[in-house]
This record gives C-alpha cells, structure tokens and sequence, in this order.
C-alpha cells in the first residue's frame, strides 16, 4: 500500500523553490486497537452525532463553533476557514537555521519525511540538501497542517529531509512548576558511587530495533487465548519502594547482580566437568524448581 502524503506544497530557501511532499515518519497500525461493543447484541456502538433537541443530524450538515461565552458560539463554516491565507498553507518558507543542539528536547512533536515531488524541481532540492548537510545546521521553517500553523525544524536524513513539528512555546510547560518542591537532599557519596558502578556496567550503544511493547504484545497474547476460549490472565506485581535503611544494601545487591550478568562465564576445570556429566539426585530435583521460576 503506497503512503499518502500528509502535506503537499513547496520548499522555498530565499529565491531557490521546489515541490515536495511530506510523509509521516511514524505508524501506529500495528499497535492494537478496540471498537465499543454492545455485550447483549455484540454489535459495535455507532457514534451518531446528536442534538439535544433536534436529535440524531448528519455530520455533513454541521458547522464547525468557537465559545465565546457560556452557550455562544461564532460559526464557522468552510468557507470561512479559505478566507484565512498564509504563506505556510502552500509552502515551507526557511527563515532561519540553527544548531540542532540548541533546540531543547521537549519542543520536538511529530517526525515527518519530505521528499521532493517528480519532476524538474529534484535539482533545486538537492541544492538545499547538500547545503544543509555541508553547513551542518538545522532549518527552520513553518508550515499549516490539521488546521494549525506548526514551525517545522528540518534536518538531512540520507537522501531526502526529517522534519520534526515543534511545538509552541505555550505548550510547553516550566520544568520549575514541577521541580520546584523536590526537597534538597544531599546524596550519600558512596552511594552515588556505587550507583555510578551500575550505571557504567549497564552501559550500551542505543538500538530502537529492541524496543517493544510489552503491554501491546501481552493484549495480543490475550486476545489470541480468549479467541480460542481460553481466560488466561498475567499479572505482573509491583514492586515495592526501597526503604531508606536498605538503599545501601539495595544498591550493593544491584552491584553485585548487574556484575554478574555482565561478565563471561568462567571456563570450568576438568574436575568440574567431570562433576557436571553425572549430576547428583540433589541437583536433579532442583532443575524442576529453577523451571517453575522462570515460567
């Protein structure tokens, strides 16, 4: 199934224009989804739009209303919204460009790919691209999508652009409304330290391809077992809070466990494997044990 473009319009650096379209970097389909089910007739609830005296209307005949006070509201319709032109309804125009590490994190919203459209304006992109790419600096620029005008930050990403919406400065809120009230605690520096041995041991390199949704796959494994009649349930406990007299102790047995899940095993001696052919009942009756605890 080919992708829809989200947007279509143009690419403008100053006097340097070219069609291109833009794609949403993400999906979510695979995620899973739920529809409201009426459990007496097993027949999926139908959201009809309704008024109060009217009752059930066609969505086709509604208007779009703004509040201006309690129960009044100034009407919209849709050719009120085409009065209202912007430069950025039609094009992406790059007012300015920035390091992309003086942009804070918190102010980055949806990925999008931008690619330019077929035709002559391939070489005009490829012009803006190699110049971003050279000059190592992030566009920004703003664009009218879902009815809203969002400032786009635009990066190189192999042979085409990421643009990533970023949100307004209003939507983001003060970090220091939150931290504000964290009471100042010194940290014990042992304990820091022996946090920061964990840390160092559990050290890696960053690969999304490992992430995954264990709620959504646990949905589906339990989906897939009520389909064929079953009623298994996995319940997961919480853990507990870490008392304060045993975060020393909390933090040593850490150590000591990321310890050893890091380091190799050891090559056994002779003696050793020897002793491992001809298991003993004891250790015979214990395997079964060490099973029921990992299933």
């Amino acid at each position: 199934m080919v992708a829809r473009p989200t947007w279509q319009g143009h690419l403008k650096l100053s006097l340097v224009t070219c069609p291109v379209a833009m794609f949403t970097a993400t999906s979510s389909t695979a995620h899973v989804s739920f529809h409201l089910i009426n459990p007496e007739t097993n027949n999926r609830i139908r959201m009809v739009p309704t008024d109060p005296d009217a009752g059930p209307v066609e969505r086709s005949d509604l208007v779009k209303g703004y509040e201006v006070s309690k129960d009044e509201y100034v009407l919209m319709g849709e050719a009120d919204f085409d009065k209202v032109k912007l430069d950025s309804t039609k094009t992406i125009d790059i007012q300015q460009f920035v390091d992309g590490a003086d942009i804070d994190r918190r102010y980055y919203d949806s990925p999008f790919y931008l690619v330019p459209e077929k035709g002559p304006g391939g070489e005009a992109f490829a012009v803006i691209r190699e110049a971003m790419k050279e000059s190592g600096k992030t566009a920004i620029g703003a664009v009218v999508m879902r009815g809203r005008e969002r400032q786009l930050a635009l990066e190189v990403c192999g042979k085409g652009l990421i643009a990533y919406s970023l949100r307004a400065h209003d939507e983001v809120r003060a970090a220091d409304d939150f931290f504000d009230d964290i009471p100042a605690v010194k940290a014990d520096r042992e304990m820091v330290e022996i946090a920061e041995k964990i840390i160092s041991q559990k050290d890696s390199k960053f690969d999304p391809s490992k992430f995954r949704d264990r709620y959504d796959e646990a949905l589906k494994a339990l989906i897939r077992t009520k389909q064929k009649g079953g009623k298994g349930l996995v319940e997961a406990p919480e853990p507990e809070d870490t008392n304060v007299i045993d975060l020393m102790a909390a933090l040593r047995r850490s150590l000591k466990g990321s310890a050893a899940g890091t380091k190799p095993a050891k090559k056994a001696t002779p003696k050793t494997s020897a002793a491992k052919k001809t298991p003993t009942k004891k250790a015979a009756a214990k395997k079964p044990a060490a099973k029921k605890k990992a299933a």
